[in-house]
C-alpha cells in the first residue's frame, strides 16, 4: 500500500473518544431527568384522577339516597286487597336516631354506627380531628309480590370508622341498610338486617379525611349550627330540610408531595363552615362539595 495513502487515514485519539463519551453521558442524563419529571407528573395526575373518580362514585350514591329520604309509597285503589296507603308504624320525634323513622337525621362528628360517647378521645377521634358526620336516611317502598308485608321501609346509614394500618391511621366510610319488619296483621315492628336488600357495615370508600353534612331550609338558612360531637338536629327542624350540602374530603393512598409542608406553611383542608384542619405530611387531600335537594321532605 502506498505510504502516502496511509498518512491520510485519520483515526480517533484518546482525547476525542473521551469527549464523545462525556457528551453522550450528558445527553443520557438529560433524557433521564426529563423522563423522571414527566413520569412524576403523570403519576400525580393519575393519583388526582383516581381520587376524583372514586369520589364521584360515593357522591352519586349519597345524592340518590338523600333524594329518597322521606319518600312514601301511595298505592291507591287496587284489586289485590292491599291497603291503599302504608300501614307501617311510625316512630319519630325525641327518640334515639337508631330507632327513629324520621326521614333524615344528621349527627355531627360521631364515628361508628352505634353512638360514640361525646368527647371520647382516641388517636383518630379527638377535639382537633372533626371527622366525621353521620347520616340516617329513611324511605318507603312497595313490593306487590310480598303478601305478608307489601309496604316496605328502609333505613340507610352512612358513617365513618377509624382504621389503623401500621403507622397509617385514617378513616373509611361504611354503609348499613336496614328494613322495618311489620306484617299486615301486626300493629308494630322492628328494624332488622336479615332482609334480601339489607347489608351491614359495607365498606364504601377508604382513605376519607372528613364527611360533612349541612342542612338548609327553604330560605337557605342553616338548620344545624353546632359542630359539637354527637349533636343532632332539633326535632322541630327535621321536616324543614329542603337541601343538604355534602362535603367529602379524600386522601391519596400514597405520599404525593416530595417534601413535608412544614409548620410555617401547612396544607389546610377547609370545611363548609368554621371546620378546618392543617396537615404537614406529604399526602394529597381533595374535597368534593355538592348540594342535594330533599324533594320528598315537607311535601
Amino acid at each position: 500500500m502506498n505510504k502516502n495513502k496511509l498518512k491520510n487515514i485519520a483515526g480517533l485519539t484518546l482525547v476525542e473518544m473521551m469527549i464523545g463519551v462525556i457528551i453522550t453521558t450528558i445527553i443520557m442524563a438529560a433524557m433521564y431527568t426529563t423522563y423522571s419529571v414527566v413520569n412524576k407528573t403523570y403519576s400525580q395526575v393519575t393519583d388526582r384522577a383516581k381520587i376524583s373518580r372514586s369520589g364521584r362514585d360515593i357522591i352519586e350514591m349519597l345524592m340518590r339516597d338523600v333524594r329518597m329520604s322521606g319518600f312514601t309509597y301511595f298505592l291507591g285503589i287496587n284489586n289485590q286487597s292491599f291497603p291503599t296507603e302504608t300501614y307501617l308504624e311510625f316512630i319519630g320525634g325525641n327518640v334515639a336516631p337508631d330507632v327513629s323513622h324520621d326521614p333524615l337525621i344528621i349527627i355531627k362528628n360521631e364515628l361508628d354506627y352505634l353512638k360514640v360517647a361525646p368527647g371520647t378521645a382516641t388517636s383518630q377521634h379527638n377535639i382537633n380531628d372533626m371527622c366525621c358526620d353521620k347520616l340516617h336516611i329513611v324511605f318507603d317502598d312497595f313490593d306487590q309480590h310480598d303478601a305478608t308485608q307489601p309496604y316496605r321501609r328502609f333505613k340507610v346509614t352512612y358513617y365513618a370508622k377509624a382504621i389503623t394500618d401500621g403507622a397509617d391511621q385514617r378513616y373509611a366510610v361504611y354503609k348499613t341498610k336496614e328494613s322495618w319488619k311489620q306484617s299486615l296483621s301486626s300493629s308494630s315492628g322492628s328494624w332488622v338486617t336479615d332482609c334480601r336488600e339489607c347489608y351491614v357495615e359495607q365498606l364504601i370508600r377508604d382513605h376519607i379525611v372528613d364527611m360533612e353534612f349541612i342542612p338548609f331550609d327553604q330560605e337557605g338558612r342553616v338548620l344545624l349550627n353546632s359542630n359539637s360531637a354527637g349533636d343532632k338536629m332539633d326535632v322541630m327542624n327535621l321536616y324543614k330540610i329542603r337541601s343538604v350540602d355534602i362535603r367529602l374530603t379524600f386522601r391519596s393512598h400514597k405520599e404525593f408531595y416530595r417534601t413535608d409542608a412544614g409548620a410555617a406553611r401547612p396544607r389546610t383542608v377547609k370545611g363548609l363552615g368554621d371546620r378546618s384542619r392543617n396537615y404537614q405530611d406529604k399526602f394529597l387531600r381533595d374535597s368534593v362539595v355538592v348540594t342535594v335537594h330533599t324533594r320528598n321532605i315537607g311535601t
